[in-house]
C-alpha cells in the first residue's frame, strides 16, 4: 500500500507544479494592478469606461461580458499611467475571431495624455496582430526600449475589416517598481505654482484638494 500512497503524492506534486506555473503566468501578467486607474483614458470608446475593463487579471481573461468597442470608427487609443516604473516585457490582445479583432498595435512610452495626433508619430514598437480569441498570443517587447516606462500608449490604428473594434483583454506583462519621481514633480509644481493658479484658488478654493 505505501507505494500506492508514494504514486498518489508524486502525482499530486505533479499537479501542484502544473498550478504553479500557471499561477506564475498570472503573476506575470500583473502589470494591470500598477494601473492608476484614476488616470486610464481610452479614446474613442462607445461606452465610457469600457476601455479600462480590458486591464485585469490574466485568469479572467475569457469573461466575454467585459470589452471595450470602438465608437466613430476603428481606431482605439489608451493612455496608461502607472503607479510607479514598469519593464514591459509583453503584450496579449484578445478580442472576436472576426474582423473586429485589432490587427495593428503600436506602442508609445512616456507621452502622457496622448491623442489621435500625437498616434501619427513613429511608434518605439510596432506590432502587426494575428486574431487571438482565446488570449494566447503574447508579443515581446523590446525590453531594452520598455525598461523604464511611466507611461504607456497603446493604438490600434485598424482591425481585421469590421466598422468598429473590439478588444476583451490587454494582458501587460511585466516588472513594477515604485518611484518617488511624481512626489517631487508635484513639490516643484506648488513651489512654483504660478499667479493665475492663486487666483483660481482663491474662487474655488476645494479645486486645491481635487487630485
Amino acid at each position: 500500500g505505501a507505494i500506492m500512497a508514494h504514486g498518489a503524492g508524486r502525482c499530486r506534486c505533479c499537479c501542484g507544479e502544473a498550478a504553479a506555473v500557471d499561477g506564475e503566468r498570472g503573476a506575470a501578467w500583473g502589470l494591470y494592478l500598477r494601473i492608476d486607474r484614476q488616470r486610464l483614458q481610452c479614446l474613442n470608446e462607445r461606452r465610457e469606461g469600457s476601455g479600462a475593463l480590458v486591464f485585469r487579471a490574466w485568469e479572467e481573461r475569457g469573461d466575454r461580458a467585459q470589452f471595450v468597442e470602438s465608437d466613430d470608427d476603428e481606431e482605439l487609443l489608451f493612455n496608461i499611467p502607472f503607479t510607479g516604473n514598469v519593464k514591459l516585457k509583453g503584450v496579449i490582445v484578445m478580442g472576436e475571431d472576426d474582423g473586429t479583432h485589432p490587427a495593428e498595435m503600436r506602442l508609445f512610452k512616456n507621452i502622457p495624455h496622448m491623442s489621435f495626433d500625437d498616434a501619427a508619430r513613429e511608434p518605439d514598437q510596432m506590432f502587426n496582430l494575428n486574431r487571438d480569441p482565446m488570449g494566447e498570443l503574447e508579443y515581446p517587447t523590446k525590453i531594452a526600449r520598455f525598461s523604464n516606462v511611466y507611461h504607456l500608449s497603446i493604438h490600434f490604428p485598424k482591425n481585421f475589416g469590421a466598422e468598429t473594434t473590439k478588444i476583451f483583454y490587454i494582458g501587460l506583462k511585466g516588472e513594477w517598481t515604485e518611484a518617488h519621481r511624481h512626489e517631487v514633480t508635484i513639490c516643484n509644481y506648488e513651489a512654483s505654482a504660478n499667479p493665475a493658479d492663486h487666483k483660481l484658488e482663491q474662487i474655488t478654493p476645494q479645486t486645491h484638494f481635487i487630485s
